[in-house]
């Protein structure tokens, strides 16, 4: 069976680690290579790494920082961002990673998400979702490209699509909630939850440890992903690599 993970989510511009805040306003906050080798020590479930700028500045992934980032993790890792083919996902598995993580290709090519799960398995390849808030009556959209791009795509129609081609996990980043520390949006989480099957992992606006309680408790196999409470400390945001103990996560 498996187990609720909780993940933190290191988020990268110019081989620098940032943190947004709805997607805004990148603030540094260190070396992403040293973010890595305190999360080994504090023995971390999982780790993602999403480039932010890749897509949008219409690159390719930097494969000497992923490969330099895998040769230093003793956890699971997730690299996301300016994956556009097949190749490009097959070597950065070949590198150590062990999922890549696709979002704004399967919007212009959905069958890209089955391909790469012919070469490289279910197992490995995540579809990021960046979801926000559109209109009166709070319904919901994909965006891409950094949160600038609207795609006009209902996301949990589109999560069941990337279900079918054979997605192994789906990640839902809410843009509005990015950064704010105010909790998850659980309206947007039970909606998903009861549009998918596939392992899901939630993003975006985790403030506290009571934040990923609940949502464990809730939904059971879930990833608790969180960016800003786990290098923040306090309510002037010191920067503070951290991760709970145990003990704090059961407390």
């Amino acid at each position: 069976m498996l187990r609720s993970r909780i993940i933190p989510c290191l988020l990268i511009r110019n081989k620098g680690l940032v943190k947004t805040v709805q997607f805004k306003n990148g603030k540094y906050v260190g070396d992403p290579i040293n973010a890595v080798k305190i999360f080994n020590e504090k023995q971390v479930d999982e780790l993602i790494v999403l480039d932010i700028d890749a897509t949008k500045e219409g690159r390719e992934p930097d494969y000497r920082m992923i490969g330099n980032l895998a040769a230093e993790c003793r956890m699971p890792f997730c690299y996301g961002g300016g994956i556009t083919t097949t190749e490009q996902a097959s070597r950065i598995i070949s590198l150590g990673v062990e999922k890549v993580s696709l979002s704004a290709a399967t919007i212009s090519n959905l069958k890209l998400a089955s391909e790469i799960v012919k070469e490289i398995g279910t197992q490995s390849v995540v579809i990021t979702l960046d979801i926000k808030k559109r209109g009166l009556f709070d319904k919901y959209e994909v965006f891409t490209h950094n949160g600038t791009r609207k795609t006009g795509k209902d996301p949990f129609e589109f999560a069941r699509e990337l279900e079918a081609l054979g997605a192994g996990e789906i990640v839902i980043n809410s843009i509005d909630n990015d950064g704010m520390m105010k909790g998850y949006d659980l309206a947007l989480i039970k909606k998903m939850r009861d549009s998918i099957n596939v392992p899901m992992t939630v993003l975006g606006g985790a403030g506290h440890l009571d934040d990923i309680r609940g949502l464990i408790d809730q939904y059971h196999i879930i990833g608790a992903a969180a960016g800003s409470l786990f290098v923040f400390k306090g309510v002037y945001r010191a920067v503070l690599i951290n991760y709970p103990n145990a003990f704090e996560i059961a407390r």
